[in-house]
This record gives structure tokens, C-alpha cells and sequence, in this order.
């Protein structure tokens, strides 16, 4: 099978195009009647669907693996697990589910840079969510220890007060009208009511 676009979008770090990528390789093989080998990127096809957010393909991908793959890569399993905790809206879970598996080098970039993306996105939910927030919270939101996601929040502006621990979020100056996907919100909204209760 030729993976020459698939080598080029991993070796220019265009994480963002490996899902189409892979897809459109998955439609022509399917096409030409061939049938699929376990050769096959599984672990970079799903990791691509989860890059750009599009956990619904990523599930439909996991549901057309074959089991003997799924037993054989535990790699394969383990995106899937990220894939999970994105499903079931486990902030926390994700974090966990990188760090848990010792990644290959093939995937070890992708797992990298998706990582460094979900935490912006967290951020950016804690931005939009929050005028304060506890270090505890935002360190576990952020998947870092509570040194490091202070030092996080207080390089984007925030401010700190020792006494009670909470950092005050600094609100970015808009432009133009900025809009966050409601269920974005929503996903932020059930994890703080999770950890409230």
C-alpha cells in the first residue's frame, strides 16, 4: 500500500490531515476490492480523527477494526481509550489515558502534539467558564500537577492568591465576536458539577 501522503502529513507534523488522509486511502483500497491488511495504520488513523475532534468517525473506525487487531495492537487500544474518555466527556480520564501508555515512535508525535492541543482547549474552556477557579481544579483540568498548571495560568495573565489557592482568570480582549461551542460549556459544566458533588 502506498503511504507516501500519510508518511509526508506525519513527517511535516500536518496532524490535521491525517483523517482525510487515511480515509481517502481507506476508499480506494475498499474500491479496488482489496481487503485490509494488519498492516494498516489503525493507531495513526484514529489518532488523526481524535486530533481534529471528530470522535463520531473515530468511533465508526474502532467499530470496523477487527477484533484480532484489537487484540494484537495494544496500541490500537490504547488510542481508543483517549477516544473513550473524549466520548464519555472525561477531562481528566484523557490526560490519563496519554500518560498511561508507553506510545511508539510512529505514534509518540501525534500523542504529543494532541496533548499540548487538548490542554489549549481545556484552557480555553476554563477562559470562557470561570472568573476563578482553585489550582486543584485547574491542575486537574489541565491534566499537569498543580505547580505547573499554576505556572501555566499565571503565563497567560492569570493571577494568584496564595491564602486561598484560587487563581483569577485573566479574560482575553476580543476583537470580534467570539462564540463557544455550547457544548463545550456544557461538557465544562458537568465536570465542575462532578467535582462538586
Amino acid at each position: 500500500m502506498a503511504f507516501t501522503a500519510l508518511s509526508g502529513a506525519l513527517a511535516s507534523k500536518s496532524y490535521d490531515q491525517i483523517a482525510d488522509i487515511c480515509d481517502t486511502l481507506m476508499l480506494q483500497v475498499s474500491s479496488e476490492g482489496v481487503a485490509f491488511e494488519d498492516d494498516w495504520p489503525y493507531a495513526i488513523h484514529l489518532l488523526g480523527h481524535i486530533y481534529v475532534d471528530d470522535i463520531n468517525s473515530a468511533r465508526f473506525l474502532w467499530k470496523m477494526i477487527p477484533l484480532a487487531v484489537r487484540d494484537s495492537q495494544p496500541e490500537v487500544s490504547a488510542v481508543w481509550k483517549i477516544g473513550q474518555r473524549l466520548w464519555s466527556r472525561d477531562l481528566v480520564g484523557v490526560h490519563e489515558a496519554i500518560r498511561e501508555f508507553n506510545w511508539s515512535p510512529d505514534t509518540q508525535s501525534i500523542v504529543a502534539a494532541f496533548s499540548e492541543l487538548y490542554t489549549k482547549r481545556m484552557f480555553e474552556l476554563l477562559l470562557s467558564g470561570y472568573s476563578t477557579i482553585s489550582i486543584e481544579d485547574t491542575a486537574l483540568i489541565l491534566g499537569m500537577n498543580e505547580d505547573d498548571a499554576t505556572n501555566y495560568a499565571l503565563q497567560q495573565g492569570w493571577t494568584l492568591d496564595p491564602t486561598s489557592r484560587m487563581l483569577t482568570v485573566k479574560k482575553q480582549v476580543v476583537a470580534a465576536e467570539q462564540k463557544v461551542h455550547p457544548s463545550k460549556l456544557q461538557q465544562l459544566t458537568e465536570y465542575v458539577f462532578h467535582l462538586e458533588h
